[in-house]
Protein backbone atom coordinates (compact mmCIF):
# COMPACT_ATOMS: atom_id res chain seq x y z
CA UNK A 1 0.00 0.00 0.00
CA UNK A 2 1.23 3.61 -1.07
CA UNK A 3 2.75 5.57 2.15
CA UNK A 4 0.85 8.98 2.66
CA UNK A 5 1.74 11.54 4.21
CA UNK A 6 -0.74 14.13 5.60
CA UNK A 7 0.03 18.01 6.07
CA UNK A 8 -1.99 19.85 7.87
CA UNK A 9 -1.73 23.65 7.19
CA UNK A 10 -0.97 25.56 3.83
CA UNK A 11 0.86 28.09 4.74
CA UNK A 12 4.19 28.24 4.56
CA UNK A 13 5.38 25.49 7.15
CA UNK A 14 3.00 23.38 5.09
CA UNK A 15 3.30 24.07 1.77
CA UNK A 16 7.70 24.24 1.76
CA UNK A 17 6.96 20.43 3.69
CA UNK A 18 5.31 19.33 0.79
CA UNK A 19 7.76 20.64 -1.72
CA UNK A 20 10.79 19.34 0.76
CA UNK A 21 9.36 15.80 0.96
CA UNK A 22 9.39 15.61 -3.30
CA UNK A 23 12.67 17.56 -3.03
CA UNK A 24 14.04 14.49 -0.96
CA UNK A 25 12.90 12.09 -2.95
CA UNK A 26 9.62 10.74 -1.06
CA UNK A 27 7.54 8.79 -3.80
CA UNK A 28 4.47 8.65 -1.73
CA UNK A 29 0.73 10.40 -1.37
CA UNK A 30 1.18 13.68 0.31
CA UNK A 31 -2.33 15.59 0.86
CA UNK A 32 -2.22 19.08 2.12
CA UNK A 33 -5.50 20.24 4.14
CA UNK A 34 -6.62 23.90 5.27
CA UNK A 35 -8.39 25.45 6.62
CA UNK A 36 -9.55 28.16 4.03
CA UNK A 37 -10.89 27.88 0.34
CA UNK A 38 -7.80 30.35 -1.06
CA UNK A 39 -4.56 29.12 -2.88
CA UNK A 40 -1.70 28.70 -0.26
CA UNK A 41 -0.21 31.66 0.60
CA UNK A 42 2.39 33.58 2.50
CA UNK A 43 1.59 35.43 5.52
CA UNK A 44 4.58 38.30 5.89
CA UNK A 45 3.21 40.33 3.14
CA UNK A 46 -0.21 40.79 3.99
CA UNK A 47 1.28 43.25 6.58
CA UNK A 48 3.60 44.22 4.17
CA UNK A 49 3.25 44.55 0.40
CA UNK A 50 -0.29 43.26 -0.02
CA UNK A 51 -1.32 45.12 2.37
CA UNK A 52 0.59 48.47 1.79
CA UNK A 53 -0.64 48.12 -2.35
CA UNK A 54 3.42 47.88 -3.80
CA UNK A 55 1.97 43.64 -4.52
CA UNK A 56 -1.06 42.38 -5.94
CA UNK A 57 -2.41 39.14 -3.43
CA UNK A 58 -1.74 37.22 -6.27
CA UNK A 59 2.27 38.00 -5.55
CA UNK A 60 1.77 35.87 -2.35
CA UNK A 61 0.72 33.21 -3.91
CA UNK A 62 3.32 29.97 -2.22
CA UNK A 63 1.21 27.37 -4.81
CA UNK A 64 -0.91 27.53 -7.99
CA UNK A 65 -2.99 24.34 -9.11
CA UNK A 66 -0.49 24.26 -11.81
CA UNK A 67 2.38 23.68 -9.15
CA UNK A 68 0.54 21.46 -7.28
CA UNK A 69 -0.13 18.70 -9.72
CA UNK A 70 3.72 19.14 -11.14
CA UNK A 71 4.59 17.76 -7.77
CA UNK A 72 1.45 15.68 -7.15
CA UNK A 73 0.26 17.27 -4.12
CA UNK A 74 -3.45 16.26 -3.07
CA UNK A 75 -5.36 20.09 -1.81
CA UNK A 76 -7.87 19.67 0.48
CA UNK A 77 -8.76 23.29 0.96
CA UNK A 78 -11.84 24.97 2.40
CA UNK A 79 -12.09 22.91 5.60
CA UNK A 80 -10.19 22.73 8.93
CA UNK A 81 -8.91 19.30 11.02
CA UNK A 82 -10.73 18.82 14.28
CA UNK A 83 -9.84 15.90 16.13
CA UNK A 84 -6.23 13.37 15.73
CA UNK A 85 -6.44 9.33 16.74
CA UNK A 86 -3.24 8.96 16.71
CA UNK A 87 -3.64 5.13 17.45
CA UNK A 88 -5.89 4.60 14.15
CA UNK A 89 -3.08 7.50 12.02
CA UNK A 90 -6.35 9.36 11.54
CA UNK A 91 -7.33 12.99 11.00
CA UNK A 92 -10.81 14.23 10.83
CA UNK A 93 -11.88 17.00 9.44
CA UNK A 94 -14.70 19.75 10.31
CA UNK A 95 -17.11 17.62 7.74
CA UNK A 96 -16.94 14.43 8.68
CA UNK A 97 -14.23 12.98 6.61
CA UNK A 98 -11.18 10.93 8.02
CA UNK A 99 -8.16 11.93 6.20
CA UNK A 100 -5.64 8.54 6.77
CA UNK A 101 -1.97 8.98 7.28
CA UNK A 102 1.11 7.14 7.80
CA UNK A 103 3.03 10.42 8.93
CA UNK A 104 1.65 13.50 9.91
CA UNK A 105 2.95 17.10 9.84
CA UNK A 106 0.97 19.37 12.03
CA UNK A 107 1.53 23.20 10.31
CA UNK A 108 -1.47 24.63 11.57
CA UNK A 109 0.01 27.69 12.61
CA UNK A 110 -1.16 30.80 14.82
CA UNK A 111 -3.65 33.40 15.27
CA UNK A 112 -4.29 36.69 16.78
CA UNK A 113 -4.69 36.86 20.28
CA UNK A 114 -8.54 38.34 20.36
CA UNK A 115 -9.19 41.78 21.17
CA UNK A 116 -10.48 41.93 24.71
CA UNK A 117 -11.79 44.80 23.83
CA UNK A 118 -15.19 44.82 22.11
CA UNK A 119 -17.11 47.78 20.24
CA UNK A 120 -20.31 47.34 18.03
CA UNK A 121 -18.00 46.81 14.68
CA UNK A 122 -14.66 48.25 13.56
CA UNK A 123 -12.60 46.26 15.36
CA UNK A 124 -9.73 44.47 13.00
CA UNK A 125 -7.27 41.53 13.39
CA UNK A 126 -4.65 40.74 11.04
CA UNK A 127 -4.21 37.16 9.82
CA UNK A 128 -5.85 35.65 6.87
CA UNK A 129 -5.89 37.27 3.24
CA UNK A 130 -9.44 38.38 3.86
CA UNK A 131 -8.49 40.23 6.87
CA UNK A 132 -5.68 42.10 4.50
CA UNK A 133 -8.66 42.54 1.71
CA UNK A 134 -10.81 44.22 4.72
CA UNK A 135 -8.47 46.29 5.89
CA UNK A 136 -6.95 47.72 2.58
CA UNK A 137 -10.29 48.85 1.99
CA UNK A 138 -10.83 50.79 4.79
CA UNK A 139 -7.15 52.22 4.30
CA UNK A 140 -8.42 53.22 0.59
CA UNK A 141 -11.37 55.33 2.35
CA UNK A 142 -8.70 57.23 4.22
CA UNK A 143 -10.08 56.39 7.40
CA UNK A 144 -8.12 57.27 10.83
CA UNK A 145 -6.58 54.35 12.36
CA UNK A 146 -5.44 53.40 15.67
CA UNK A 147 -2.92 50.70 15.77
CA UNK A 148 -2.78 48.49 19.11
CA UNK A 149 0.63 47.11 19.63
CA UNK A 150 3.52 47.83 18.41
CA UNK A 151 5.24 44.72 17.82
CA UNK A 152 5.59 42.90 14.09
CA UNK A 153 2.41 43.36 12.54
CA UNK A 154 1.30 46.50 14.55
CA UNK A 155 4.29 48.49 13.40
CA UNK A 156 4.27 47.32 9.22
CA UNK A 157 0.42 47.55 9.59
CA UNK A 158 0.68 51.07 11.35
CA UNK A 159 3.21 52.06 8.35
CA UNK A 160 0.99 50.74 5.54
CA UNK A 161 -1.86 52.63 6.95
CA UNK A 162 0.13 55.57 6.93
CA UNK A 163 1.75 55.04 3.19
CA UNK A 164 -2.25 54.88 2.02
CA UNK A 165 -2.66 58.86 3.78
CA UNK A 166 -4.55 57.45 6.79
CA UNK A 167 -4.29 59.49 10.14
CA UNK A 168 -2.28 56.92 12.17
CA UNK A 169 -2.42 56.42 16.14
CA UNK A 170 0.13 53.59 16.86
CA UNK A 171 -0.49 52.67 21.11
CA UNK A 172 1.52 50.54 22.98
CA UNK A 173 2.64 49.83 26.73
CA UNK A 174 6.15 49.72 25.85
CA UNK A 175 8.20 52.92 26.28
CA UNK A 176 9.78 52.17 21.90
CA UNK A 177 7.59 49.77 19.42
CA UNK A 178 8.90 46.23 19.09
CA UNK A 179 11.22 46.61 22.22
CA UNK A 180 11.30 42.96 23.38
CA UNK A 181 12.78 41.95 19.88
CA UNK A 182 14.68 44.86 19.15
CA UNK A 183 16.41 46.35 22.51
CA UNK A 184 15.63 50.29 23.16
CA UNK A 185 18.01 51.56 20.48
CA UNK A 186 16.62 50.37 17.48
CA UNK A 187 13.50 50.72 19.24
CA UNK A 188 13.87 54.79 19.72
CA UNK A 189 14.74 54.49 15.77
CA UNK A 190 11.51 52.90 14.94
CA UNK A 191 9.81 55.30 16.82
CA UNK A 192 11.53 57.94 15.22
CA UNK A 193 10.40 57.03 11.66
CA UNK A 194 6.77 56.11 12.55
CA UNK A 195 6.86 59.96 13.63
CA UNK A 196 8.69 61.98 11.09
CA UNK A 197 6.07 59.80 8.60
CA UNK A 198 3.29 61.44 10.40
CA UNK A 199 2.24 58.39 12.61
CA UNK A 200 1.34 59.77 15.84
CA UNK A 201 2.84 57.44 18.98
CA UNK A 202 1.44 56.89 22.67
CA UNK A 203 3.93 54.49 23.69
CA UNK A 204 3.75 53.72 27.15
CA UNK A 205 -0.17 53.61 27.95
CA UNK A 206 -2.58 51.43 27.82
CA UNK A 207 -5.74 50.78 26.02
CA UNK A 208 -8.96 50.69 28.77
CA UNK A 209 -11.66 50.35 26.52
CA UNK A 210 -13.09 50.91 22.81
CA UNK A 211 -16.64 52.07 22.36
CA UNK A 212 -18.51 53.09 19.00
CA UNK A 213 -18.83 51.31 15.52
CA UNK A 214 -16.59 51.44 12.50
CA UNK A 215 -16.35 55.25 11.35
CA UNK A 216 -17.28 56.55 14.68
CA UNK A 217 -15.33 54.94 17.66
CA UNK A 218 -13.50 56.21 20.83
CA UNK A 219 -10.70 54.04 22.48
CA UNK A 220 -9.87 55.17 25.94
CA UNK A 221 -6.08 54.67 27.07
CA UNK A 222 -4.48 54.03 30.33
CA UNK A 223 -4.21 57.52 31.12
CA UNK A 224 -7.76 58.44 30.65
CA UNK A 225 -7.21 60.50 27.12
CA UNK A 226 -9.48 59.36 24.48
CA UNK A 227 -8.88 58.54 20.72
CA UNK A 228 -11.09 58.80 18.25
CA UNK A 229 -11.10 56.46 15.11
CA UNK A 230 -12.77 55.55 11.89
CA UNK A 231 -11.22 51.98 12.41
CA UNK A 232 -9.15 49.78 15.22
CA UNK A 233 -6.51 47.53 14.45
CA UNK A 234 -5.32 44.54 17.26
CA UNK A 235 -1.69 43.02 17.10
CA UNK A 236 -1.27 42.01 20.31
CA UNK A 237 0.42 38.51 20.34
CA UNK A 238 -0.80 35.27 18.81
CA UNK A 239 -2.04 31.83 20.49
CA UNK A 240 -1.02 28.68 18.71
CA UNK A 241 -3.95 27.20 16.71
CA UNK A 242 -3.50 23.75 18.62
CA UNK A 243 -7.58 23.42 19.97
CA UNK A 244 -8.57 20.59 17.42
CA UNK A 245 -5.64 18.25 19.17
CA UNK A 246 -7.04 18.53 22.76
CA UNK A 247 -7.70 14.81 23.77
CA UNK A 248 -5.50 13.34 21.06
CA UNK A 249 -2.67 11.87 23.57
CA UNK A 250 -0.09 14.66 22.16
CA UNK A 251 1.60 16.88 24.94
CA UNK A 252 0.37 20.42 24.27
CA UNK A 253 1.50 23.34 26.06
CA UNK A 254 1.28 26.55 23.99
CA UNK A 255 1.58 24.44 21.17
CA UNK A 256 3.19 21.14 20.11
CA UNK A 257 5.80 19.62 22.57
CA UNK A 258 8.68 18.54 19.98
CA UNK A 259 11.65 16.36 20.66
CA UNK A 260 14.85 17.64 18.67
CA UNK A 261 13.90 16.49 15.34
CA UNK A 262 10.53 18.04 15.76
CA UNK A 263 8.59 14.94 16.34
CA UNK A 264 5.30 15.47 18.88
CA UNK A 265 5.53 14.12 22.08
CA UNK A 266 2.81 11.38 23.27
CA UNK A 267 2.28 9.58 19.31
CA UNK A 268 4.61 8.14 16.50
CA UNK A 269 4.81 9.63 13.20
CA UNK A 270 3.77 13.01 14.08
CA UNK A 271 5.34 16.11 13.34
CA UNK A 272 5.03 20.08 13.93
CA UNK A 273 6.26 22.99 12.06
CA UNK A 274 5.86 26.46 12.15
CA UNK A 275 4.26 28.29 14.86
CA UNK A 276 2.38 25.67 16.06
CA UNK A 277 5.34 23.78 17.33
CA UNK A 278 7.70 23.84 20.66
CA UNK A 279 10.92 22.23 20.67
CA UNK A 280 14.06 22.40 22.23
CA UNK A 281 16.46 25.50 21.84
CA UNK A 282 20.36 24.16 22.81
CA UNK A 283 21.16 27.95 23.09
CA UNK A 284 18.61 28.83 25.17
CA UNK A 285 18.34 25.26 27.43
CA UNK A 286 14.53 25.72 27.00
CA UNK A 287 11.25 24.56 24.88
CA UNK A 288 10.78 28.01 22.59
CA UNK A 289 8.07 28.30 19.81
CA UNK A 290 8.83 30.56 17.41
CA UNK A 291 6.22 32.85 15.08
CA UNK A 292 8.22 33.41 12.32
CA UNK A 293 8.72 32.34 8.31
CA UNK A 294 12.25 31.86 8.32
CA UNK A 295 11.86 29.48 11.41
CA UNK A 296 9.01 27.77 9.54
CA UNK A 297 10.86 27.25 6.65
CA UNK A 298 13.70 25.89 7.98
CA UNK A 299 11.75 23.18 10.46
CA UNK A 300 9.77 22.24 7.37
CA UNK A 301 13.01 21.13 5.51
CA UNK A 302 14.46 18.89 8.51
CA UNK A 303 11.01 17.30 8.75
CA UNK A 304 10.86 16.43 5.41
CA UNK A 305 14.25 14.84 5.77
CA UNK A 306 13.18 13.02 8.88
CA UNK A 307 10.42 11.76 7.03
CA UNK A 308 11.73 10.51 3.61
CA UNK A 309 15.14 9.34 5.48
CA UNK A 310 13.46 7.56 8.87
CA UNK A 311 16.68 5.60 9.40
CA UNK A 312 18.99 8.81 9.52
CA UNK A 313 17.23 11.15 12.19
CA UNK A 314 18.22 15.17 11.82
CA UNK A 315 18.40 17.47 14.88
CA UNK A 316 16.92 20.69 13.89
CA UNK A 317 19.26 23.87 14.40
CA UNK A 318 17.35 27.47 14.51
CA UNK A 319 18.99 30.21 12.35
CA UNK A 320 17.02 32.18 14.32
CA UNK A 321 16.89 35.10 11.60
CA UNK A 322 13.91 37.50 11.77
CA UNK A 323 13.45 40.76 9.35
CA UNK A 324 10.20 43.38 8.63
CA UNK A 325 10.34 45.91 6.60
CA UNK A 326 8.75 49.39 7.39
CA UNK A 327 8.03 52.59 4.95
CA UNK A 328 11.72 52.03 3.41
CA UNK A 329 13.55 50.59 6.44
CA UNK A 330 14.97 47.30 6.97
CA UNK A 331 15.21 45.55 10.38
CA UNK A 332 17.00 42.40 10.20
CA UNK A 333 17.68 40.16 13.68
CA UNK A 334 19.70 37.15 14.07
CA UNK A 335 20.87 34.97 17.31
CA UNK A 336 18.98 35.37 20.95
CA UNK A 337 19.31 38.87 22.33
CA UNK A 338 17.74 37.15 25.57
CA UNK A 339 21.13 35.23 26.20
CA UNK A 340 22.52 38.51 26.14
CA UNK A 341 24.64 40.54 29.18
CA UNK A 342 25.84 43.10 27.35
CA UNK A 343 25.99 45.30 23.95
CA UNK A 344 27.82 47.53 21.55
CA UNK A 345 26.28 50.09 19.03
CA UNK A 346 28.20 50.26 15.67
CA UNK A 347 27.29 52.30 13.02
CA UNK A 348 25.80 55.92 12.68
CA UNK A 349 22.38 56.66 14.57
CA UNK A 350 21.96 60.11 14.11
CA UNK A 351 21.89 60.04 10.41
CA UNK A 352 18.63 60.75 8.81
CA UNK A 353 17.95 57.18 7.61
CA UNK A 354 20.49 55.53 10.66
CA UNK A 355 23.25 52.35 9.83
CA UNK A 356 23.27 50.56 12.82
CA UNK A 357 24.01 47.56 13.84
CA UNK A 358 24.00 46.67 17.72
CA UNK A 359 25.66 43.32 18.71
CA UNK A 360 25.12 40.96 21.74
CA UNK A 361 27.59 39.26 23.98
CA UNK A 362 26.19 36.54 26.55
CA UNK A 363 27.58 35.65 29.97
CA UNK A 364 30.82 34.56 28.11
CA UNK A 365 31.84 37.01 26.06
CA UNK A 366 30.64 35.43 22.95
CA UNK A 367 28.42 37.31 20.57
CA UNK A 368 24.85 36.22 20.61
CA UNK A 369 22.71 38.46 18.76
CA UNK A 370 23.07 40.83 16.14
CA UNK A 371 20.21 43.54 15.28
CA UNK A 372 20.92 45.87 12.15
CA UNK A 373 18.76 48.48 10.88
CA UNK A 374 19.54 49.59 6.87
CA UNK A 375 23.03 47.49 6.87
CA UNK A 376 22.26 44.45 4.83
CA UNK A 377 25.91 44.08 4.45
CA UNK A 378 26.74 44.50 8.12
CA UNK A 379 23.79 42.17 8.90
CA UNK A 380 25.46 39.42 6.44
CA UNK A 381 28.79 39.38 8.20
CA UNK A 382 26.74 39.27 11.52
CA UNK A 383 25.26 36.27 10.35
CA UNK A 384 28.83 34.62 9.24
CA UNK A 385 30.44 35.56 12.88
CA UNK A 386 27.13 34.18 15.08
CA UNK A 387 27.75 30.63 12.80
CA UNK A 388 31.23 30.38 14.15
CA UNK A 389 30.54 31.43 17.77
CA UNK A 390 33.17 33.68 17.96
CA UNK A 391 33.66 36.48 20.81
CA UNK A 392 31.82 39.68 20.49
CA UNK A 393 34.97 41.99 20.61
CA UNK A 394 35.93 40.14 17.66
CA UNK A 395 32.57 40.70 15.94
CA UNK A 396 32.77 44.67 16.92
CA UNK A 397 35.80 44.69 15.21
CA UNK A 398 35.07 43.71 12.31
CA UNK A 399 31.57 44.98 11.92
CA UNK A 400 33.67 48.68 12.83
CA UNK A 401 35.64 48.39 10.58
CA UNK A 402 32.79 47.97 7.27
Amino acid sequence: MEHRVVVVGTSVGGVRTAQALRAEGYPGRITLVGEELELPYDRPPLSKQVLSGAWPAEHARLLTPEDAAHAQLELRLGVAARALDPQARLVQLADGELQPYDDLVIATGASPRPSPWQADSGIFLLRTLADCRALKERFADGTAVVMIGAGFIGAETAAAARSAGCDVTLVDPLPVPMERVTGPVVGSLLADVHRRHGVRTRFGAGVQAISGRAGDLRVTLSDGSVLGAGTVVVGIGAIPNDQWLRGSGLAVEDGVMCDAHLAAAGAAHVFAVGDVARWPHPELGDWVRSEHWTNAADQARCVARNIARPDAQETYHASDYVWSDQYDWKLQLAGQRACAVAEWVIGAPDEQRPKVAVLHADAIGRLCAAVCLNWPRAFVRCQRLLGERVPATQAREVVGAL
